[in-house]
């Protein structure tokens, strides 16, 4: 079943001829003839995904909260970076259940409290990759479980050194991004409210 793409209000486009140039395991390509909403008829070479899961591992046991951050090698990019633990949902999957299974495979860990942070495409010029980000929160730890190629360290970090990573460019990752300032967009919220009552 695959999972539903946020829908757009905007008349949709026509296609009027879509064939698959490669397919891979994890996405594949189509190469489609279109006529847009603008009335343009165009040619559109898209990378189609099933989806994927991000997780925000948030530890509040601390004075200031933390963040798990997960250090990986990216071919495509040729370098390893700082990333949220993430990965793509299996065919059947619901978002939710993508996000407990690689939060455990990846980190060990398991969560007690789930919240849906942000449903955003990551790459929407050429990619129909939506991306789910959950905030985990009460966690358990556990043993990791990663696939064979995948070499993960893992570490804790204040959300303030994470978000002086960004600053810094030693984390250049998107969904992390992403998920970092939402959560710091949260957390100065509450404290507003706070302060306000």
């Amino acid at each position: 079943m695959p999972v539903k793409k946020p829908k757009s209000k905007a008349r949709e486009a026509k296609t009027l001829s879509s064939r698959t140039v490669f397919r891979g395991k994890v996405f594949h390509v189509t190469s489609d003839e279109v006529i847009e909403p603008g009335g343009a008829r165009v040619k559109r070479d898209t990378v189609r995904h099933q989806g994927s899961v991000v997780v925000l591992v948030v530890d509040e046991g601390e004075r200031e909260p933390r963040v798990l951050l997960a250090r990986q090698y990216r071919y495509p990019v040729g370098r390893a970076l700082w990333e949220l633990p993430a990965g793509r949902i299996d065919e059947g999957e619901k978002p939710l259940q993508a996000a407990r299974r690689e939060l455990l495979e990846e980190t060990g860990f398991t969560a007690r409290k789930w919240e849906l942070a942000l449903v955003f495409y990551s790459s929407p010029g050429f990619l129909d990759e939506v991306m789910y980000l959950f905030a985990a929160r009460e966690l358990t730890p556990g043993k990791a479980t990663p696939e064979e190629d995948e070499k993960i360290t893992k570490r804790m970090f204040p959300l303030s050194s994470a978000l002086s990573m960004i600053s810094s460019r030693k984390i250049v990752d998107g969904k992390t991004i992403a998920g970092l300032l939402w959560l710091d967009r949260q957390l100065s919220g509450s404290t507003r409210s706070a302060r306000r009552a």
